[in-house]
């Protein structure tokens, strides 16, 4: 068994999402510096890096990190090649995947991996995502869990979310900030395990992938 890690290493030169908490990694003693222990005090956003969206990101009173089912976020997955496609991925793109019947968590691995090849990086103008029509394909093809290879699943700038909100409420998981970009398309098992964090709004995760 390979066991393949699609997360994205935390540290300062990791992209963030505007006005998102920065990165922040400080040491609080130090061998050294005659402490005892090395000990770092970690200040990052609930969505920093591979993380997972819960539905109470977008829906009020929803159910928080610490609630997703980990039989979601655990099992057969299909990783869909979705390079060369740009913007929003409608019906029509995602049809064209010819996804394996009963497939029930989906990675998209597109051009986005890029990104993380050469950070620190810009933000980018455009980048691969869900349109809102694409949430709905997802959640009537019994999706339960969708996964993409940028910081959101959704256009920048969205008026009313409508991506996410689609997914969320409908009890899709969403993962955010995958790193696929060393990742053949195919089956795996997947692997994700976000932060317990108590009604956390998301959870920065480490996401790894098995393949036989």
């Amino acid at each position: 068994m390979r066991i393949i890690d699609v997360s994205l290493p935390i540290g300062p030169d990791l992209l963030t999402w505007p006005g998102d908490p920065a990165i922040q990694i400080e040491p609080r003693s130090q061998i050294s510096k005659g402490d005892a222990a090395n000990v770092s005090e970690l200040r990052i956003g609930t969505h920093t890096g591979t993380h997972v969206d819960p539905p109470v990101h977008f829906v009020e009173g929803a159910p928080g990190i610490d609630a997703v089912a980990l039989d979601t976020l655990y099992g057969p997955c299909f990783v869909a090649d979705v390079r060369g496609m740009r913007g929003q991925l409608g019906v029509a793109e995602l049809e064209a995947l010819a996804l394996p019947e009963r497939t029930e968590r989906l990675l998209l691995k597109s051009d986005n991996s890029e990104i993380w090849r050469r950070l620190p990086a810009e933000f980018p103008d455009d980048y691969v995502c869900l349109s809102p029509e694409g949430a709905r394909w997802v959640v009537a093809s019994g999706i339960r869990l969708v996964g993409v290879d940028f910081l959101s699943v959704e256009k920048k700038g969205s008026p009313g979310h409508p991506t996410h909100v689609e997914l969320l409420s409908n009890g899709v998981v969403v993962v955010e900030g995958l790193n696929l970009g060393d990742v053949e398309s195919g089956a795996y098992t997947l692997a994700v395990l976000p932060l317990r964090i108590v009604g956390g709004d998301g959870g920065p995760a480490r996401a790894v992938l098995l393949a036989d």
